[in-house]
């Protein structure tokens, strides 16, 4: 069997896309804010993707399904920065609503890849819960 790779996972090219738009975002910021949250925000977007990729090339499911467990808690320390800066007022609402929106949706395809992935999490690993 041939391992695709990474890149055809839908996750990574979601995870990329969400790294694009957090790097666009966080240009505007508050240059008090570059060692801050725009550094913090930039880890949590490159770490993204980046844990998908490298769960990928382990080839193992086991580890890929570790490295994407990583990943959903890079989207949640994303989403939290996101909101975190939504509320100082370095992004509009508009923005804010627009960058969840797409945090959301990277949250479930993660889940469900992880689901997917692994069979005794199936009923169980909603993403929302405590079995990591």
């Amino acid at each position: 069997m041939v391992q695709s790779s990474y890149r055809d996972v839908m996750a990574w090219q979601r995870g990329m896309q969400l790294l694009a738009a957090n790097y666009d975002v966080t240009e505007q910021f508050s240059s008090n804010e570059q060692f801050g949250l725009v550094s913090q925000l930039r880890r949590a977007a490159v770490s993204l993707p980046s844990k998908i990729a490298e769960g990928r090339a382990h080839y193992s499911n086991r580890d890929f399904v570790s490295f994407l467990r990583h990943a959903r808690g890079s989207r949640a320390e994303m989403e939290t920065q996101i909101l975190m800066a939504g509320q100082r007022r370095y992004l509009t609402t508009e923005i804010t609503r627009r960058l969840t929106v797409q945090i959301d949706e990277l949250g479930r395809i993660l889940s469900g890849l992880i689901n997917s992935r692994n069979p005794a999490t199936r009923t169980h690993d909603s993403g929302l819960g405590t079995q990591d």
